[in-house]
């Protein structure tokens, strides 16, 4: 399930990339429109200015950009930032793989070549889907 903060990171991320502004957007306009608690959306962004997405300006003036075309952003990337590893075991991760304890042999268990499948297929929706899919 996609938490709270991931899917406010996305409206977030949208809805600064729909600005196409030439100056920063404020986080108080972004949390009114977007309905999300302030003090929330300021660790969010923090999250996302950290971990290359965004840029900030201070003081008058200042707020949150794009760093990246819209285009060039997956959701993917967006996901692995926010929320951590897209598959649902860790047997499975690409990025945050670690042994289960109780499975003796993974290329036996049903559960792990079902949940390669999924993660899978997630993964072909998601790598494929930029933040410019979300702008219209």
């Amino acid at each position: 399930m996609l938490s709270k903060k991931t899917k406010y990171g996305l409206k977030a991320l949208t809805y600064i990339a729909r600005k196409k502004c030439e100056h920063p957007v404020l986080i108080s306009e972004i949390a009114t429109s977007e309905n999300i608690s302030q003090k929330f959306l300021e660790s969010i962004l923090l999250t996302l200015r950290k971990n290359g997405f965004l840029g900030s300006k201070k003081g008058k003036g200042g707020g949150y950009y794009l760093i990246k075309e819209p285009e060039y952003i997956s959701m993917a990337s967006i996901i692995r930032v926010l929320e951590g590893p897209i598959a649902m075991l860790p047997c499975v991760s690409l990025n945050f793989y670690e042994k289960c304890d109780d499975c003796p042999d993974e290329n036996a268990c049903t559960v792990h070549q079902l949940m390669i499948e999924v993660r899978d297929n997630t993964l072909k929706v998601l790598e494929n889907r930029t933040l410019a899919d979300f702008m219209n």
